[in-house]
């Protein structure tokens, strides 16, 4: 009698809370929040609990409150519970129900949550009041490893990439400039006292052609000469007492055919080129030595860019070069290394190096700033990591290999050339192998944290 009477009132009471709630929002009246929070706190068959920490829209719609509020059209807002509220972390069922949790496993010591090398064999508090972190038998088992949870590999912001085989550029730049070809420069003087009867039209800054006319010259000397040679052709002296006043071979041709001594004879280019200095106008005197004329060819120039002495051994002659100039940022000039100089600079610690580069457009001027890039790589396949995934201590290199589930090892590698945002791995990592290349900073402390606790847990008691 007594069971069926309680099942019977239960029933009344359930039946009360929901014809109240009902007639509650019909007539527009506000309940406690306790109340809504009790009515919420059923979803789907679990009882929420906590304290309210806020309303949200009972709509659904991204809209929430503090304090109790009301939709305008009178319903009351809903109350969220701690325990409705959206968390990351893992349901407590799930924990318990692993096969490896920490339930089911020995606690071995526990370690000071600052990361101090404290430990203690039972429970206890550091001076700000935290707990010490348990560590289980199954946490150690390796001693070259550490293990991280997902959740904190994904607040840290753990990422791996696998080691491959590529080839890697290793570049060096040099500051430089442009400067003319030694080899295709030319100067035009005379040999003997002469006198300009005419200069053609070309000036500074011209372009002439290899044979084209420059100027008309009387030389009582020359004239001298070639009355000779035209009296006795057959004479080596003579016609050798010409060219050694470097007359155009055209004067000797054009003695040979007309069988007469010209008065006056043309002074012609000796090779292609553009026009650096005229130092002569019509009638003027020239004595011999005297620069008449400086023409260099343009379509092959220098760079001539300085290498920094670290850098100096992979440079070698012969090797592909990319010069780049502030005129034309956009364009790549290819070259090729001519000659390294045998001497360093002991002001700026560099070596000169000659570079040789293609002019046809005649883009390229002299005394232009250059940067050009030698890439000083093998060319062959190499295995190599990102250089963000080496840790570098001075004494040792290091990479975080990831071996999966969580599972991370300190490894030393030995290293090689770098470029390219690579460096070559000589020894320590095979080819597919993972290495971290974010946050591995953060789980060379956690490994180096694990090996001094090891180191105090060597001889305490099981």
């Amino acid at each position: 009698m007594n069971r069926s009477f309680q099942v019977f009132a239960t029933f009344v009471a359930v039946l009360a809370a929901g014809v109240g709630g009902y007639w509650a929002a019909t007539l527009g009246l506000k309940l406690p929040a306790s109340v809504w929070a009790e009515r919420a706190s059923q979803t789907n068959g679990q009882m929420a609990a906590g304290p309210v920490i806020y309303y949200r829209d009972p709509d659904g719609r991204p809209i929430y409150s503090l304090e109790p509020k009301q939709t305008p059209d009178g319903r009351s807002y809903r109350a969220v519970l701690a325990s409705e509220d959206v968390t990351f972390d893992p349901p407590p069922q799930a924990q318990v129900a692993a096969p490896d949790s920490a339930a089911s496993r020995r606690v071995r010591y526990y370690r000071n949550p600052m990361g101090l090398p404290d430990i203690s064999q039972v429970p206890k508090k550091d001076s700000m009041g935290m707990d010490y972190i348990p560590v289980y038998e199954g946490d150690d088992e390796d001693g070259s490893s550490i293990k991280i949870t997902p959740g904190r590999l994904q607040r840290i912001g753990v990422k791996s990439e696998a080691a491959q085989i590529r080839i890697i550029a290793e570049p060096v730049r040099a500051p430089g400039t442009i400067q003319l070809d030694e080899r295709r420069v030319a100067v035009i003087s005379m040999r003997a006292e002469a006198f300009i009867e005419s200069v053609e039209n070309v000036t500074t800054g011209s372009e002439v052609r290899k044979d084209q006319k420059l100027m008309q010259v009387y030389s009582p000397a020359i004239a001298s000469a070639a009355a000779q040679y035209l009296s006795s052709p057959s004479l080596p002296g003579s016609a050798q007492r010409l060219l050694n006043f470097a007359v155009p071979p055209q004067l000797l041709r054009e003695i040979e055919r007309t069988k007469q001594v010209p008065i006056t004879f043309t002074w012609t280019a000796p090779r292609d080129g553009i026009v650096l200095e005229r130092n002569v106008v019509e009638g003027m005197r020239v004595m011999p030595g005297d620069v008449l004329f400086r023409i260099a060819d343009h379509s092959v120039v220098w760079a001539l860019v300085d290498v920094p002495e670290a850098q100096l051994a992979g440079v070698s002659e012969n090797q592909p070069v990319v010069v780049r100039v502030r005129s034309y940022p956009e364009k790549r000039f290819p070259g090729r290394v001519a000659l390294v100089y045998p001497h360093l600079n002991s002001s700026t610690r560099t070596v000169r190096v000659r570079i040789e580069l293609q002019n046809p457009d005649f883009l390229l001027r002299p005394d232009m700033y250059a940067e050009a890039e030698i890439d000083i790589g093998s060319g062959q396949p190499t295995l190599s990591v990102p250089v963000g995934a080496v840790i570098d201590s001075g004494d040792r290199q290091i990479v975080i290999v990831d071996k999966g589930e969580g599972r991370f090892e300190p490894r030393p590698v030995s290293l090689g050339r770098r470029g390219g945002g690579y460096v070559e791995i000589r020894e320590g990592v095979a080819d597919g192998e993972a290495v971290v290349t974010a946050a591995n900073f953060l789980i060379d402390a956690e490994s180096n944290l694990k090996a001094a606790l090891k180191s105090l847990t060597a001889g305490a008691p099981q």
